[in-house]
């Protein structure tokens, strides 16, 4: 659990990252926001092609062998950004975040059965909440630290670049993202000799789940494939767009602050920009970086939004933490139902309203998406018998939903009508997961 709980942190941080890379991107290399939504069709596009290889290349390698090949696909990944910057061609960003996407593919592909099933099946959401935590954590951080990297600076350079010609200005900020991906490069492949070494069991299996007498379900009904099971197949639906809806909001919170037009920013964000400024200035000192305050008084910038996007993923955590202990005593379906309930409505008044108030409810989306992923999982594989491996390979293959969702939010947001309507969407796969949580998870 402790070996698999420090990959889910790295989970958090690469994917989380890419929020603050794609408005990073976008005015680097001069997209327009369908242009720009690429950014996560790219890294999680890579999740539909190699979901069901990663699943072969684990049956031949095992677990251990397979994860330390999967951080190495990883390192070359993120190795490819220095020649992407260097000539600025968002062609190479992409390739980059593909090949990035497909070791973090493999890695969660054996990952999250072996934590659902390392235990009791009736404790196996809090497990994936336990690793959840991690993952959010990593979540939380990235977006800060890339704010920081990518947006911020001292104001000697901030000033120097606003003197460049745009040509020249465009060329030197793309550089700033080659030290986060080198480092990263080298984090993995050290990474990668630690898992070689360590010693991980092999798990064949789900095991019986005696609790809800559904281990004989899957030879007693003659069914021959995983997909046969109804509530499978409605599960990968629900994977689909809860990734789909948890990635599009964080992709484009940065893109829907600029768009409510705030010019001043309320007391509370304000000082909880500042807070959190704070502790990633303190980290920049430790990375060698100059500090690099955020200036509050301007209004909305994507600085601010760095740490919006952070604040998202930090409720998430929160929601991860609190859940723990809560998904042990109460039902947790029924509590899948009420944070869907609340997210629908969120998001449906955060398009009714404006300035602060939708930024913020969008934010509040991150707290209701935290017990999501910890129950719809085992919901969907639960009864499958001898196809649970399959059924975990068709689930995370669905993780694609979040290179769809913001592909078609960024559809909708260039030529659709902008980013209000492009909202819509979200509200209308949290309404899914509402129905997945009231009737679709059964076993039949």
């Amino acid at each position: 659990m402790a070996a698999m709980t420090s990959l889910f942190f790295l989970f958090g941080a690469v994917t989380n990252f890419n929020d603050v890379l794609m408005p990073y991107l976008k005015d680097v290399c001069q997209l327009t926001d369908l242009q720009s939504s690429l950014v996560q069709f790219a890294f999680f596009g890579a999740y539909f092609l190699m979901s069901l290889p990663a699943g072969r290349v684990l049956e031949r390698l095992g677990y251990k062998r397979g994860i330390v090949v999967g951080l190495l696909v990883m390192a070359a990944g993120a190795l490819l950004f220095v020649p992407a910057a260097n000539t600025r061609t968002f062609g190479v960003f992409l390739l980059g975040l593909s090949v990035l996407g497909a070791g973090v593919t493999l890695l969660q592909v054996a990952a999250n059965p072996y934590v659902s099933v390392l235990g009791p099946a009736s404790r196996a959401a809090s497990r994936v909440s336990i690793v959840g935590v991690a993952n959010n954590f990593g979540g939380t951080l990235s977006p800060l630290l890339g704010g920081m990297l990518l947006f911020g600076g001292s104001v000697a350079l901030k000033a120097r670049l606003a003197s460049l010609p745009e040509a020249q200005r465009l060329a030197e900020e793309a550089t700033l993202v080659k030290a986060p991906y080198v480092g990263l490069a080298i984090f993995l492949a050290v990474l990668a000799g630690v898992f070689f070494m360590l010693k991980l069991p092999e798990i064949e299996g789900m095991q019986a789940d005696e609790e809800s007498g559904t281990n004989d379900l899957a030879a007693a009904s003659g069914r021959r494939s995983a997909l046969d099971f109804r509530h499978l197949v409605l599960g990968v639906v629900a994977i689909f767009l809860y990734v789909g809806v948890e990635v599009g909001l964080g992709s484009f919170l940065i893109r829907y602050g600029e768009a409510q037009g705030i010019t001043q920013l309320s007391a509370f964000t304000q000082s909880l920009v500042r807070g959190l400024n704070v502790a990633t200035n303190f980290i920049a000192v430790l990375l060698g970086q100059p500090p690099a305050p955020i200036d509050t008084t301007a209004g909305f910038t994507k600085a601010v939004g760095a740490v919006m996007v952070a604040s998202y993923w930090f409720g998430s955590l929160v929601g991860r933490v609190v859940g723990i202990p809560l998904l042990t005593r109460i039902n947790d379906r029924k509590a899948l139902v009420a944070v869907c309930a609340a997210a629908v409505a969120f998001v449906l008044a955060s398009i009714a309203t404006q300035g602060e108030t939708a930024l913020w409810l969008i934010v509040l989306c991150g707290l209701m998406n935290s017990i999501m992923w910890p129950v719809i999982f085992p919901l969907a594989i639960k009864g499958l018998g001898p196809f649970t491996k399959q059924g975990s390979s068709y689930l995370i293959m669905a993780i694609v939903g979040g290179a769809i969702v913001p592909l078609l939010m960024g559809l909708l947001a260039t030529y659709g009508g902008g980013l209000r309507v492009a909202f819509l969407l979200p509200a209308l796969c949290y309404a899914y997961l509402l129905y997945y949580s009231l009737s679709g998870y059964r076993v039949r």
